[in-house]
């Protein structure tokens, strides 16, 4: 399944960037209030539009959209929150998982969803969709690995390494808790990963993104013998499916993936092996995820070079988009510009060209 333009190109500024540049705090009213939400996000909207209008950004700037979820953020942690951790709101930066510790291998699913922090994002959106008559946006879900560790800690890689029986029962209900919010989300605005990947709002059908930051720590093995089936059937049920990997390394799950009944789309960390990736997953659209800080370092030339060689690494122009994650207050304009410029320029020739 493939994107609705060539190339997609998007970014997501960090609060950092945010805060210096519109004085826009994220506290929980921010999450939670709903005028303040619908506020903040068109604030966000016009400032995108001011500085790089040009590229597409910035087209809701003259609507109030009554988003249930930060979508120009990247803010995992509502998930975590209703299955028990701590979570720490703050002016500049974005929500503060702390761990739970938790000794008891399990999540008890029905009490997920009557705790304070899901009865805060069900009141947010009932009032949003009684004064507006609909909702939009989605909210960041996280991955099953990722809220496993903010509930149990480190303690997790020992679990999963003494092959503990608990761990995959533990890992269900978690999923369980991911698959009903989800589809909660997905019958209230008809997406679900928008706050995962904004290029998930070029697909015509809601692409499913599921976050695999953490599995950088484990091996490709444990993956397939706690994880994968997860996935699979997500694959199966949730077309179009992808999988988001921040890490350095997705060319050590390459093989993996490829195992999996279909991946549509794939979030490929920077500093992962794109000509590898495309061997293995000749049909799965490949998301290169510039690094935000690097890229502050780069002479604009130098930026220009690495996206032309990471979007030919990859192999296919239609399979293919680009974007940079969190980028903070020490960006330069111009280097986000650079980003969309040579973007544009590529998709041209490659239009041109067929």
């Amino acid at each position: 399944m493939k994107t609705n333009i060539t190339l997609p190109v998007d970014i997501v500024l960090a609060p950092e960037w945010w805060n210096k540049n519109t004085g826009i705090t994220f506290d929980r009213d921010f999450f939670f209030h709903p005028l303040k939400r619908v506020e903040c996000e068109q604030k966000m909207e016009k400032t995108l539009y001011e500085r790089w209008g040009e590229y597409g950004l910035g087209a809701d700037k003259d609507t109030a959209r009554p988003e249930i979820g930060a979508v120009h953020l990247a803010a995992g942690f509502l998930l975590s929150e209703i299955m028990g951790c701590e979570v720490e709101y703050s002016e500049n930066h974005p929500p503060a998982v702390h761990c739970n510790n938790r000794e008891e291998l399990k999540v008890d699913v029905k009490s997920a969803f009557k705790t304070q922090a899901y009865k805060a994002f069900e009141a947010l959106c009932d009032t949003l969709k009684k004064k507006h008559g609909y909702l939009t946006g989605d909210v960041n879900w996280g991955g099953i690995l990722n809220i496993a560790m903010d509930i149990r800690g480190q303690q997790l890689f020992l679990d999963m390494a003494m092959e503990d029986e608990n761990v995959q029962g533990f890992f269900d209900d978690i999923h369980r808790v991911l698959s009903k919010f989800v589809a909660l989300v997905e019958r209230k605005t008809q997406t679900t990963s928008i706050s995962v990947n904004r290029v998930a709002r070029y697909y015509q059908k809601p692409l499913l993104l599921h976050s695999q930051c953490s599995h950088t720590m484990i091996s490709s093995q444990d993956y397939e013998r706690y994880l994968m089936k997860y996935d699979v059937g997500w694959a199966k049920t949730k077309r179009p499916f992808g999988i988001h990997y921040c890490g350095n390394d997705p060319q050590r799950y390459a093989e993996s993936f490829a195992k999996l009944p279909v991946l549509d789309f794939l979030d490929v960390g920077w500093g992962g092996n794109l000509k590898i990736l495309r061997k293995h997953l000749p049909n799965t659209f490949l998301n290169i995820r510039l690094d935000p800080v690097t890229l502050n370092n780069y002479s604009e030339k130098e930026l220009e070079s690495t996206i032309i060689k990471l979007v030919n690494e990859s192999g296919n122009p239609h399979l293919t988009g680009v974007c940079c994650i969190n980028m903070d207050d020490k960006v330069e304009d111009s280097k986000i510009t650079t980003i969309f410029k040579t973007v544009e320029v590529l998709r041209k020739n490659y239009q041109d060209q067929s």
